[in-house]
C-alpha cells in the first residue's frame, strides 16, 4: 500500500486511555480556545480585518492537536466530521481532514510491545523484514511494511486503549454533537448508539477481516475492482495483515490525469458500480469512502481499502428511502408524506404547518440527491449539481425554522447511509467522472 510519509512526525510513546486524562485533554484545548476568542474579541472591538479567519484557524488547531494525540473515537468523529463540508466553517474541514492522512505515529517500542501482546512474538521473529517506521497512522491503528515468504504485507496495529474508551469519548463529545445537530429530545440515544455500535465493530479486526473477505468475494465480478488477500493466521480483533496494495491515492490519480476523460471516467465506473452493487444487491456497503480508503494501480484497477465500517441496509429502511426517487411530492403528494413518516422525518406529533414545510423542505433536497439514479448517464463533474447538493446541505444544516420544529429528524440509518452517498458523490465530483448509472445491475446474480 502506498500511503504518505509520516516519518516526520513526533512519534508517541503512550497514549491517554482513561476517561478523566482524555477529558483533561480537551479540557486543556478548551482553554487554548478560550484564549483565542479573548483574542478575537479584542481585534473586532478594533475591527482588525481577517480576524474571523484568524480565529476559526487557531481554533481548529488547538482542537485537531488534542485530539491527534487523543486518537480513537474523538479523531474518528473529526475525520467524519472533515468530509461534511457544510456542518463546519472551511478551517476546520481542512484541519480535521488531516485525521484521514497525518497524525503522529506510535513510537517502535509501542508498536513492538503491541505486536508481542497480540502475535506470541516480537515483529522481527514472525517477519522476515519489518518496517519500524509507520506508513500510515491514522484514528484507529497504523499500517507498518512487512514481508514474509517473498510476500509483501501490510501490518495494521490498533492503538491501545481505543475500544476501551469509545464508551467514554462519545460522552466527552456528546454535549458538542448534540449542540452541532441541533438533537433534542428522549430520542436522541438511538444516534449515538448507531455511532457507538459502529465504533465498536471499527475496532474489532477480526470482523473486519470477515467483512473484507465477504464483500471481497461478492464483489469479485466487477472488473478492474481490486482487494488485497487477508491473513487470518497473522490477524488477532487488534492486528489485521493483509497484502501490501502499491497504487495512488484517487486524489493524487485525479492531478495526474485530469485531462484523460477515458481514465477518470473507467475509475468513476468502477467506484459507481461497486457501491451500488452493495447497496441495491447486498444490502450492506463500505461506509467509509474517503480518499484514504482507495487506490489506484499502474493498471487502473480501483484498490479497496479498510472494510472496517460496513453498514447493513435494512428492509425497513431501503425500501422507503429508495422509493422516494419513484414519487413526484407535486403529483403523489401523500404517497411522499407516507414515506417520510416511515423515515422517521416526519413524525406523529408534527402540526399542520410543520408537515407542509418538512415535506417541501425535504422534498427539494431528495429531488436533488437522487438526480443520478434518474438518469442514465450522469456527470458528476457538473458543479451544478455540486453546487446544489451543497446548497441545499448548507441550507439544511441552517434551517432556523427547522431548528425550532419539535424533535429530531430520520431515522437512525441515515447516519452512514448519508456519509456513504456524500462520500461517493465527493469523490465522483473530484475525479470528474461520467458514469453509466445502470451498470452495476448487470453484476447481480440472484
Amino acid at each position: 500500500m502506498e500511503r504518505k510519509n509520516i516519518n516526520n512526525l513526533n512519534t508517541l510513546n503512550h497514549i491517554p486511555v482513561n476517561k478523566v486524562k482524555r477529558a483533561t485533554s480537551l479540557v486543556s484545548a478548551g482553554v487554548k480556545l478560550s484564549g483565542n476568542y479573548l483574542r478575537y474579541y479584542g481585534e473586532k472591538v478594533l475591527k482588525v480585518e481577517g480576524s474571523r479567519g484568524r480565529l476559526d484557524k487557531k481554533n481548529a488547531r488547538d482542537i485537531y492537536d488534542s485530539l491527534k494525540t487523543l486518537k480513537g473515537s474523538a479523531l474518528k468523529v473529526a475525520q467524519m466530521l472533515s468530509m461534511e463540508n457544510n456542518l463546519l466553517p472551511s478551517a476546520y474541514v481542512e484541519q480535521f481532514s488531516l485525521s484521514q492522512f497525518s497524525v503522529p505515529p506510535l513510537s517502535w517500542p509501542l508498536v513492538n510491545k503491541l505486536v508481542k501482546k497480540y502475535l506470541g512474538k516480537s515483529a522481527h521473529l514472525i517477519f522476515d523484514t519489518f518496517d519500524v517506521n509507520s506508513k500510515n497512522a491514522a484514528s484507529i491503528g497504523q499500517v507498518h511494511q512487512a514481508s514474509l515468504n517473498g510476500k509483501e504485507l501490510a501490518v495494521k496495529i490498533q492503538y491501545p486503549g481505543v475500544r476501551e474508551s469509545i464508551y467514554s469519548d462519545l460522552s466527552i463529545i456528546k454535549p458538542f454533537a448534540t449542540r452541532m445537530f441541533n438533537l433534542r429530545g428522549k430520542d436522541i440515544e438511538k444516534y449515538f448508539k448507531e455511532v457507538e455500535n459502529k465504533l465498536l465493530e471499527e475496532t474489532n479486526y477480526a470482523l473486519e477481516l470477515e467483512q473484507s473477505q465477504k464483500i471481497a468475494k461478492q464483489c469479485n465480478q466487477i472488473p478492474s475492482l481490486k482487494f488485497p488477500t487477508y491473513y487470518p493466521e497473522l490477524s488477532t480483533g487488534k492486528i489485521l495483515t493483509m497484502d501490501w496494495m502499491n497504487g495512488i491515492h484517487l486524489s493524487e490519480f485525479n492531478s495526474k490525469y485530469n485531462k484523460k476523460f477515458s481514465k477518470v471516467n473507467s475509475i468513476g465506473q468502477t467506484l459507481w458500480d461497486f457501491y451500488m452493487h452493495q447497496i441495491h444487491h447486498l444490502r450492506e456497503v463500505h461506509a467509509d469512502p474517503h480518499p484514504g480508503n482507495f487506490l489506484i494501480d499502474e493498471l487502473d484497477n480501483l484498490i479497496v481499502l479498510d472494510f472496517g465500517c460496513v453498514k447493513s441496509i435494512p428492509n425497513v429502511f431501503y425500501n422507503p428511502y429508495f422509493e422516494l426517487p419513484k414519487i413526484s411530492v407535486k403529483k403523489n403528494q401523500k404517497k411522499f408524506k407516507d414515506l417520510l413518516f416511515e423515515l422517521e422525518i416526519l413524525r406523529v406529533d408534527d402540526n399542520f404547518n410543520e408537515i407542509i414545510y418538512l415535506t417541501d423542505l425535504f422534498g427539494n433536497l431528495i429531488n436533488v440527491l437522487t438526480k443520478p439514479f434518474t438518469v442514465n448517464e450522469f456527470d458528476f463533474g457538473n458543479n451544478k449539481f455540486w453546487n446544489q447538493v451543497n446548497g441545499l446541505a448548507k441550507k439544511l444544516s441552517s434551517d432556523k425554522i427547522l431548528r425550532k420544529i419539535n424533535g429530531n429528524r430520520g431515522s437512525k440509518h441515515f447516519i452512514y447511509m448519508n456519509r456513504t452517498f456524500f462520500g461517493l458523490y465527493s469523490l465522483l465530483n473530484q475525479l470528474g467522472a461520467k458514469v453509466n448509472t445502470q451498470s452495476y445491475k448487470k453484476y447481480f446474480n440472484p
